[in-house]
């Protein structure tokens, strides 16, 4: 809750979650977070999704009632399906989805950790536009860079969510990034993220429960690499 509460108060307005995370009390946790902190729910972009057990119709919209419910909201800004599920039909899920836009529940559709074939599947089944992929993306993690999947959000108004953007924490260090990081007096931790959201389409959603790495991470968005540096960058993996 303090990690929330620290979060909105530094300025954050996107908040991501999933009925998976800690089986609904993170999404129990956001709703008390932003009712607790006296700002308005429109003030909040609150991004969670359907687990790939549930992406039959009516079991997709029952989970999207559960996490408003445990939101405490009347509506979600965008649902994702978390997984593809390989024995669940997408034309099902669409459908679902479809009509929780239709009834107001839900803002946004999208999808997570879905390959580019996926993508394209889910993209011609939406009836309103795909909003976003969640995929793992950073310095040192371009599977969905190497596999098309980029370029396609890119190219398709499509946002590249990255998880994971700072590796877990763990950004290895190398000549080229500290040089980049000296100059910018910055940490590595957010030369990883300034890399990530100076790219067209890409946003990033590090988590932290550290005020001060909080900060950082928000402060990462006014660091203005170079093109040189963000070439250099480009080719450290």
């Amino acid at each position: 809750m303090s990690a929330i509460r620290s979060a909105l108060e530094l300025g954050y307005t996107h908040i991501d979650t999933a009925e998976f995370y800690s089986l609904g009390y993170s999404e129990e946790l956001i709703g008390r977070g932003i009712r607790e902190s006296g700002g308005k729910r429109e003030s909040v972009f609150i991004t969670s999704k359907v687990w790939p057990n549930h992406l039959q119709y009516d079991k997709v919209l029952r989970a999207c009632e559960k996490s408003l419910r445990r939101l405490g909201s009347d509506y979600i800004d965008l649902y994702l399906i978390h997984w593809p599920n390989r024995r669940k039909p997408l034309r099902e899920t669409f459908s679902a989805l479809n009509q929780l836009v239709k009834s107001g529940k839900v803002r946004h559709i999208g999808v997570s950790n879905f390959n580019l074939g996926q993508l394209k599947e889910a993209q011609s089944l939406a009836e309103t536009p795909l909003l976003a992929n969640q995929v793992p993306y950073s310095l040192f993690e371009r599977t969905y860079a190497q596999n098309g999947v980029l370029e396609y959000c890119q190219q398709s108004n499509i946002l590249l969510t990255a998880y994971t953007p700072i590796s877990h924490g763990r950004v290895r260090s190398s000549a080229s990034l500290q040089s980049v990081t000296k100059a910018h007096q910055a940490t590595p931790h957010q030369i990883a993220l300034s890399w990530l959201v100076a790219q067209p389409r890409v946003i990033a959603i590090p988590m932290s429960f550290n005020p001060q790495h909080q900060k950082e991470n928000l402060d990462a968005a006014d660091i203005a690499l170079t093109e040189a540096e963000k070439q250099l960058l480009n080719h450290l993996a």
